[in-house]
């Protein structure tokens, strides 16, 4: 396999590194990623100036721009061959129900099948509370194992993704919860699908030393829909969730609807 890894942690983040040296041992591998962290940039890309690439070491480049500037940028200009397959990930920190539209990490991932190329987006769901799972705490070396776990359960997927037929320009959003290190089998998983969170207080106003307002957009209160099936549903369980996403946003029921609605004016 050929393998290119991408994320929005950043080039030096300790998941995206994990995840290449577990890879290394089934594929040629080849990190593209941003050089520093782009949480939250969703699918944007950078338009308004040039970007620059640089070769930290033999398969590991930056570039100073967003997630899917750096696939685009691998897939057209870094790599020798097309990829088998995207990796977006490992990410810190869970991506599942409405995450995924704002996410870099999908973002990446998301690229590659906007492409044609089987892709993945891979998440750490940490124990930091949050609603995504029990808050416990947790060391760096707990963290550094539930990389390490987190990165054989991805390797074995990407094996299996590879070699089966698949319906372009989908995705599979993958999160795993820490609390596999706690279990005996790590790779309890479970077939889902986007569930539905809801912030409340989503935007902070504050007032700053020379007395303006400014705003911080950060929400807290999370809540969400008691759906069954959900990725939320199986994270909270302490499963792995893997669940399918497509790039057609058509809401084909309401295309029904509107075929029986005369909307001349």
């Amino acid at each position: 396999m050929n393998i290119l890894l991408s994320n929005d942690d950043g080039v030096y983040a300790t998941g995206i590194n994990i995840l290449f040296e577990e890879l290394n041992g089934v594929a040629d591998v080849v990190i593209v990623a941003p050089d520093r962290e782009r949480s939250a940039s969703s699918h944007s890309l950078t338009i308004d100036r040039p970007l620059r690439v640089n070769e930290i070491k033999p398969n590991i480049f930056s570039v100073d721009g967003t997630p899917t500037d750096a696939v685009n940028i691998a897939v057209h200009s870094i790599l020798k061959t097309r990829p088998d397959i995207v990796i977006s990930g490992i990410n810190y920190g869970g991506n599942i129900c409405d995450d995924v539209i704002y996410s870099g990490t999908v973002s990446a991932a998301m690229e590659g099948a906007v492409m044609g190329i089987k892709s993945i987006a891979v998440s750490l769901v940490v124990n930091k509370g949050g609603g995504y799972l029990p808050k416990e705490p947790s060391s760096e070396e707990d963290l550094e194992a539930s990389f390490r776990k987190a990165a054989r359960f991805v390797s074995n997927l990407a094996k299996v993704f590879n070699g089966k037929g698949f319906p372009k320009h989908t995705l599979l959003n993958v999160n795993i919860p820490q609390t596999i290190i706690k279990k005996k089998n790590a790779f309890e998983y479970r077939i889902t699908k986007q569930g539905k969170r809801y912030f409340e207080d989503f935007v902070v106003e504050k007032i700053d030393p020379r007395g303006r307002k400014y705003y911080w957009i950060w929400g807290k209160n999370i809540r969400f829909d008691d759906i069954s099936g959900s990725d939320y549903e199986a994270v909270h369980d302490g499963l792995i969730s893997v669940t399918p996403i497509h790039l057609d946003m058509t809401n084909y029921k309401a295309m029904e609807n509107l075929k029986n609605i005369d909307l001349s004016l």
